[in-house]
């Protein structure tokens, strides 16, 4: 679904008619919105955004890894249409449609290792995570939750409260739901400890939390990110996830998979559990799975959803036309899983290509279209924060949209459906920024 256009910057950005319409939004709405740049959306085609002012902008982070399928695939605006044109809305706690039994049945077809599953459908991804600390507390009949440091699982009070990326998610907030204990979450690769495994970061679930703070059979649940996404897009060792999965089989622990970022196709897998092999006994997905539709999913275990009727429910969550947007969304990953495998690996070796030239740019990992470039301060190997804030931001003045992670990592997370031609021009505009501001920050 390529299109013949390049970044083209003729205003701006933001050009008069963007300007006009940030005053408004700034004098109306919340001051919570981070609004990372000065972006105004006019329209949008496959990797491609527009603003009102003839601005055009290559799009590498597709509304924080949402838009999988690109802007307005026409597969997509056809179901949504179609949808639209039949019935808006009908609770699905309360009745039946047919497009919420199809997205159930096809989210409960993958992971089969699993063995069978039910599904129950969001709004967002926020809300899966809030609707399985519910479903495991209800199963289990226990309170503690075990997550990670560096994790990110939404922004309603058991999300953040599961939370340890940022403090300002927390912060203000309190109290937020009790029984929670954080642990480490492993380095990436390079940075990784020659003294520690990904087996010995689970291992201190059990000689340090079940020693010391609470016994595991109090415990419902662990809640873990199989790739860490707000935290820096890294990818946990081998082990990890494998001692994780016996550490709850050994304790009757539930394990829950946060896919939010990493399913749905962006890992070249429709989940990043299939690269590791270990299954979860549920796991949670949003953002990509319906191309920029509100709609996320908890698929879980027939054994684990096991709360009564009437327990949780939702009056949008699965509404019609996000279910038709769905269903097309995961009929064009589908068929793209080899494609983003390939682009994947093609805009990884072209980033470390990079790498080879500027010196603060220290690490490049990931695994499909989910892909993180960290920079380090040269000769101290601290965080490059400042950097990679100035980069965000003469990226998107040079028509180049991307966003930050963890401390210091640039997340590449484009519309599954971009080529080769589409990584060659961002990593033009890259380079030619990291030069500028290593010119300018370091001498180099």
């Amino acid at each position: 679904m390529s299109a013949p256009y390049k970044p083209n910057i003729v205003q701006g950005p933001p050009g008069p008619k963007g300007q006009a319409i940030i005053d408004r939004d700034r004098a109306n709405s919340s001051p919570s919105y981070i609004k990372a740049y000065p972006l105004v959306v006019d329209r949008g085609e496959g990797p491609w955004v527009f603003d009102p002012d003839g601005n055009c902008f290559l799009d590498f982070m597709s509304g924080i890894a949402t838009t999988s399928t690109g802007h307005a695939h026409p597969e997509v605006v056809q179901a949504i249409q179609s949808a639209a044109a039949r019935f808006l809305h009908i609770c699905g706690t309360d009745f039946f449609y047919q497009s919420f039994s199809d997205l159930c049945e096809r989210l409960a077809g993958y992971l089969p290792e699993m063995g069978p599953k039910k599904v129950f459908l969001t709004n967002s991804g926020s809300e899966a995570t809030d609707g399985a600390i519910k479903l495991v507390r209800n199963h289990t009949k226990r309170q503690y939750i075990i997550a990670f440091r560096g994790a990110f699982h939404g922004r309603t009070m058991g999300a953040i409260s599961l939370n340890a990326s940022k403090a300002k998610y927390r912060s203000g907030f309190g109290p937020l739901i009790g029984s929670v204990f954080h642990v480490p979450y492993p380095p990436s690769e390079p940075f990784a400890s020659p003294e520690r495994d990904g087996a010995s970061y689970a291992t201190y679930i059990e000689e340090e939390i079940f020693a010391r703070y609470v016994s595991p059979t109090e415990v419902a649940a662990v809640f873990v990110e199989p790739i860490l996404g707000e935290g820096g897009y890294i990818i946990p060792p081998d082990g990890f996830l494998r001692e994780l999965r016996r550490i709850c089989d050994a304790h009757g622990i539930v394990l829950v998979f946060d896919e939010v970022q990493s399913g749905i196709g962006r890992t070249g897998r429709m989940f990043a559990a299939e690269h590791s092999g270990v299954m979860p006994d549920v796991v949670l997905s949003a953002k990509g799975i319906a191309s920029g539709m509100p709609i996320g999913a908890i698929i879980a275990k027939d054994s684990v959803m096991t709360w009564g009727r009437g327990s949780h429910g939702s009056t949008y969550g699965g509404n019609p036309v996000c279910c038709a947007a769905a269903l097309a969304t995961l009929n064009i990953v589908e068929r793209e899983l080899d494609h983003i495998t390939e682009v994947g690996a093609y805009l990884r070796a072209s980033l470390r290509e990079l790498q080879s030239k500027h010196e603060v740019l220290a690490d490049v990992r990931g695994l499909g279209l989910m892909v993180g470039a960290e920079f380090l301060v040269p000769g101290s190997g601290k965080p490059a924060d400042t950097f990679v804030e100035d980069l965000e931001q003469r990226c998107f003045r040079r028509g180049l949209l991307i966003l930050s992670c963890g401390r210091s990592t640039i997340r590449f997370a484009p519309p599954l459906i971009i080529g080769r031609r589409e990584v060659d021009m961002a990593i033009e505009i890259l380079d030619r920024c990291i030069s500028d501001i290593s010119e300018e920050m370091f001498g180099m």
